[in-house]
């Protein structure tokens, strides 16, 4: 499948804790990817966007949060910070839609290409349990395409995780082989590695029979995210991890 491809990604989920309270989990996880300048007249089965159904994209959890279209809130974004010509093609976005009428999205992101097809920048859409959210645009300085074995470096400012404070940086990596898509995100903070994340998934056709694929084999996708969050966290209060306090949200919205 064409990168750049509506499509339905299963795959896993997993975070490892490095050094004190040392701890690792893996679940099984989906997630959409959906070419932003096809999502207005996108019509599949099962999938409302913008409607619901019983799975739903609505604008209104992304971007401005207001329920305008989210590309030219993209285009926008990617224009104040002067990248608007390097990324002048698709923009994909990859996140969780909700599922009978339920979201919880830690992370989305949104791949944004040049004309060519090429990855010239990421927007890293986080939400907290808060209710709280940040963008990180990560990129090359020189806007050269992003590249599998690239690594992006963004300095954390938003409050994730109470087990760890809001500073040290964020290493990302984004790759595709095939039909796979993976997200690796590590934490570093104080010279040491803190954290890693990976998210990954090999993509089919958004269609019908992916999508009832989905539902039997998480049917309550949304609720199990938000009861492992809690179930680590209990866990990481009794290895003794330590606890930070939630300090104010940045003041910008989005980050570089």
């Amino acid at each position: 499948m064409s990168a750049l491809a509506p499509s339905v990604c299963f795959g896993a989920v997993m975070h490892e804790r490095h050094g004190a309270a040392a701890n690792r989990f893996v679940y099984r996880g989906a997630f959409l990817r959906l070419p932003l300048s096809a999502l207005p007249t996108l019509r599949v089965p099962l999938l409302g966007t913008e409607r619901a159904n019983l799975f739903w994209v609505r604008n209104a959890d992304h971007g401005a949060r207001d329920g305008s279209p989210l590309l030219p809130w993209v285009r926008s974004l990617l224009a104040q910070h002067g990248l608007a010509p390097a990324c002048d093609g698709e923009v994909v976005l990859h996140t969780m839609p909700r599922v009978l009428g339920y979201v919880f999205n830690p992370v989305s992101f949104y791949y944004c290409h040049d004309r060519s097809g090429a990855l010239r920048a990421v927007i890293a859409e986080v939400n907290n349990t808060f209710g709280e959210r940040h963008n990180y645009l990560v990129h090359h300085d020189d806007l050269r395409p992003i590249l599998p074995a690239d690594q992006l470096l963004a300095r954390k400012v938003f409050h994730v995780s109470p087990f760890f404070p809001a500073r040290g940086e964020y290493r990302f990596r984004f790759s595709t082989h095939g039909a796979v898509h993976t997200v690796a995100i590590d934490y570093w903070e104080g010279g040491e590695h803190r954290l890693s994340t990976r998210v990954s998934g090999s993509a089919r056709p958004l269609c019908r029979a992916s999508l009832m694929h989905w539902l039997l084999r998480q049917p309550l996708a949304t609720f199990a995210v938000l009861a492992r969050i809690h179930w680590q966290a209990l866990r990481l209060i009794v290895k003794g991890a330590a606890f930070h306090r939630k300090p104010q949200p940045p003041l910008e919205e989005t980050s570089r």
